[in-house]
């Protein structure tokens, strides 16, 4: 072992074992843990009130542009799957079907499924289909368009291969649908509804990212257009971070969604569908813990500061204590972003140094070590998460709740800069084939690539190289080259990387 490697809090390092360390900055900061269920997670509370935040935060962008929630059954009949014969092919490898309802006992006195049911039931993957059954009731007139909907939901896909938040069986998402009287305005919906996810990735999860079109071979399916934003991890690889679908009127035909327009004709509707899901917070670790563990942006932080009381002698422990108290009470009055700092206080009887590790691992924004000398001084004590541990510094209780929203508001701006200046060193514009293939059996990143859109040399390099096409970037679209692979025209570079 190398005497000179310095100490972190957790091992594997990202550098000796990425996917290693993801794991245990999980388990480290008790946001989640594999449950009983085959490929399935419990998420613990810190975990869960992270996507709290997350779905508030969203759920309010959403309302803002004139959604509204409901809610759709998770059993979808499987005859709904069938009329839309692209999107059953593209969800068959991950469906969990119901076939029987009632348990017996048989001759020895083992439960078994008892009665089969009459048709079987989809437990929802998505729920387009179901969705436009109900939509085919409730639009009749171009009166009743838009209509906007989104609903917060779980969804079961069979995955073979899973990850905590970033691949599991079951899952927590939201999942938008719309309709409209035409296909402008439901391609208007679909990049609007993109955008909002944007600007939460950068604004609230500080996580830069691209916008761009899917290929026809990662579109969703029964999609005409699949737009997404793509991330980069600290691994190098892109995450998948939320996906808006123009759906055409491919479900509206599927399932006989109808309205009478103005001029009282009958025309079929344009549909969209989006959606985001838990795996959200495995992009915020990935794009921002580190060695120590957990880092959190403070506007998804489920808590901002934390007081640790630091009692050494029994007789200091009611000063410590009131002085701690106070103190929680001023900080908790102070707003943030519409919402009032929240405060969390460890009062177990653990050594100062292991109580502020523990907090460090899960990666709350400030934490302020409180112990006799502050209290005679009137100070706290404070270490900022996105620095080192080692880099703390005593300040007046004072100017601390005077600087606090503009310490918090540092640490989420420095987030993002980090995060954005690691994606731009690890991309590339790549001119030659040669080139590319060396580039991705080193470190790799994103490429920047033209491509003459043969969907066979897109199968090709992702048989090689585990490398696909993230998206189309909207950036790029108004740059035509040659084909790196084949010197044929084409229209735009693409971004190509390893993926989650």
């Amino acid at each position: 072992m190398n005497a000179n490697k310095i100490k972190t809090a957790i091992t594997p390092t990202r550098a000796d074992n990425y996917s290693e360390w993801y794991q245990q900055v999980i388990k480290a900061a008790d946001l989640a843990e594999i449950s009983s269920v085959r490929g399935c997670m419990i998420i613990k509370p810190w975990g869960y009130a992270i996507w709290e935040n997350m779905q508030r935060i969203l759920d309010e962008a959403f309302k803002e542009t004139g959604h509204k929630n409901f809610y759709s059954p998770l059993l979808i009949p499987l005859s709904f799957m069938q009329k839309e014969a692209d999107h059953i092919e593209g969800f068959a490898k991950e469906c969990a079907v119901v076939t029987h309802h009632r348990l017996a006992k048989n001759a020895e006195g083992v439960l078994v499924p008892a009665s089969p049911l009459e048709e079987p039931y989809i437990i929802r993957p998505t729920s387009e289909t179901i969705i436009g059954d109900a939509f085919s009731r409730w639009i009749q007139s171009y009166r009743d368009l838009p209509l906007l909907m989104n609903q917060w939901a779980n969804i079961v896909r069979w995955e073979m291969r899973t990850r905590l938040f970033l691949r599991t069986t079951e899952f927590l998402w939201q999942e938008g649908h719309t309709a409209h009287a035409s296909s402008e305005e439901a391609m208007q919906e679909s990049l609007k509804m993109l955008d909002i996810y944007a600007q939460f990735a950068e604004n609230h999860m500080a996580m830069p990212v691209i916008q761009g079109e899917k290929t026809a071979s990662e579109r969703f399916p029964g999609a005409v257009n699949t737009y997404c934003i793509e991330a980069m991890m600290q691994d190098n690889k892109a995450l998948q971070a939320g996906t808006s679908h123009f759906l055409g009127q491919h479900f509206s035909r599927g399932f006989n969604i109808k309205y009478l327009s103005k001029e009282g004709k009958e025309e079929f509707v344009w549909t969209t569908s989006w959606g985001s899901s838990t795996r959200l917070i495995g992009g915020l670790i990935m794009t921002h813990s580190d060695d120590n563990g957990l880092v959190l942006p403070p506007k998804l932080a489920p808590a901002h500061v934390v007081i640790l009381p630091i009692i050494h002698k029994e007789e200091d422990r009611e000063l410590i204590m009131n002085y701690c108290n106070k103190l929680r009470e001023a900080v908790g009055k102070i707003v943030y972003h519409h919402r009032r700092l929240v405060v969390e206080m460890d009062t177990r009887e653990l050594p100062g140094g292991e109580k502020a590790w523990q907090w460090v691992k899960k990666g709350i924004p400030i934490r302020l070590e409180i112990g006799n000398k502050e209290c005679t001084n009137q100070t706290v004590f404070m270490g900022r998460r996105d620095k080192e541990y080692k880099d703390r510094q005593s300040i007046s209780q004072q100017e601390f709740l005077a600087i606090v929203v503009k310490e918090l508001d540092e640490m989420q701006t420095n987030l993002l800069h980090r995060a954005r200046e690691r994606q731009k060193q690890h991309s590339m514009i790549i001119n030659n084939q040669n080139d590319f293939y060396e580039y991705f059996k080193n470190d790799g990143g994103f490429a920047y690539a033209h491509w003459n859109g043969d969907p066979a040399i897109e199968a090709k390099i992702k048989a090689e190289l585990s490398v696909t096409i993230r998206c189309m970037p909207f950036a790029h679209k108004a740059n035509p080259g040659k084909c790196i692979f084949t010197g044929e025209p084409s229209a735009q570079p693409v971004v190509f990387a390893e993926a989650y």
